[in-house]
């Protein structure tokens, strides 16, 4: 599937704050925790739980929460297919839907029982 500038404004409007209660209630059904929630997203996008939880109380929507977001160098060992959509093919003038789908990604993993060693991807020396 190809993403399309419709998608992308699709998810760009979508708040960050309706949608991180999702994340949380699908990790913890598989006995992991909000701080290795925080601690996923915090490696993808630089923020810390302060700024986090600031960002979901503003009711950001995902284009400015990712326009803030340092996103970590590493993100380009993210590859999967999430919804359809093969990250890595995903082209660079959707960035946007792109980061979204690589935070899931390790959202996913996390909710999967993955050792967070292997979701925060690091290079090999």
């Amino acid at each position: 599937m190809q993403v399309t500038t419709k998608k992308e404004e699709q998810v760009a409007k979508l708040i960050f704050g309706i949608i991180y209660p999702h994340y949380l209630k699908r990790i913890e059904q598989k006995d992991r925790t909000k701080e290795e929630l925080e601690q996923v997203i915090a490696w993808f996008t630089g923020y810390d739980r302060d700024t986090l939880q600031g960002l979901i109380d503003d009711k950001v929507n995902y284009r400015d929460f990712f326009a803030g977001a340092t996103i970590h160098p590493n993100v380009k060992m993210i590859k999967s297919e999430v919804c359809g959509y093969r990250i890595e093919k995903v082209e660079d003038e959707f960035e946007l839907y792109r980061q979204c789908r690589q935070m899931e990604k390790l959202i996913d993993e996390l909710a999967r029982g993955r050792k967070m060693e292997k979701i925060l991807r690091e290079e090999k020396k």
